[in-house]
C-alpha cells in the first residue's frame, strides 16, 4: 500500500469513527446501524450487553437512546493498524449525559475497533466499549436533546 493509500485508509476509517458519533448525538438510528458489517457486533461489556447485525443494533441503539434526556459523546482519534481489507483501531471517548431516571454520567472510554473495507466503504465489523474513568455525580446543567 502507497503512503497515498494508507492516508486515504485514515481518512476514510477516522470518517467512519466521526459518522458513529454524530449518527448517535442526532438519533439517527439507520444511519448508525449502517454504519456495521451485516454481521457487525456493539458490545456494551460494562452493562454485559451484545448487539449482533444490523437490524439489532439499530433497535438497541433506540431503546438505550430514549432512556437519556440528554446524551453528549465526543471521539478523539487513536490507534489504527491498517491490514489490507481490514484495520483494527482503537478511538478515545468522553461523553456525558443524564438519564430520564435522573442519574448522570460522564465516562471517558475507549472503543476497540475490528473494520472491514466494504463494496460501501469502510464499516464496524465490532466495536466493543470500556469504560476507563465513570463519574455517576448529578449533572447541574440542562439538556436540549432532539424529542424521542
Amino acid at each position: 500500500m502507497s503512503d497515498f493509500e494508507a492516508i486515504a485508509v485514515r481518512v476514510e476509517i477516522e470518517a467512519l469513527r466521526g459518522e458513529f458519533t454524530d449518527a448517535g448525538m442526532q438519533r439517527d438510528y439507520d444511519r448508525l446501524a449502517g454504519l456495521f458489517t451485516e454481521d457487525g457486533v456493539w458490545r456494551l461489556p460494562h452493562i454485559d450487553l451484545e448487539f449482533a447485525g444490523r437490524e439489532t443494533i439499530r433497535a438497541a441503539v433506540e431503546r438505550l437512546q430514549k432512556l437519556w434526556e440528554y446524551f453528549v459523546q465526543t471521539a478523539h482519534l487513536g490507534a489504527l493498524v491498517i491490514d489490507g481489507d481490514t484495520a483494527t483501531g482503537r478511538a478515545y471517548v468522553t461523553e456525558f449525559g443524564r438519564l430520564y431516571d435522573g442519574r448522570s454520567n460522564f465516562n471517558c472510554s475507549i472503543y476497540h475497533d475490528r473494520y472491514r473495507r466494504t463494496s460501501d466503504g469502510w464499516k464496524f465489523v465490532e466495536r466493543s466499549y470500556e469504560i476507563r474513568y465513570q463519574d455517576q455525580t448529578p449533572l447541574p446543567g440542562a439538556g436540549n436533546s432532539p424529542e424521542v
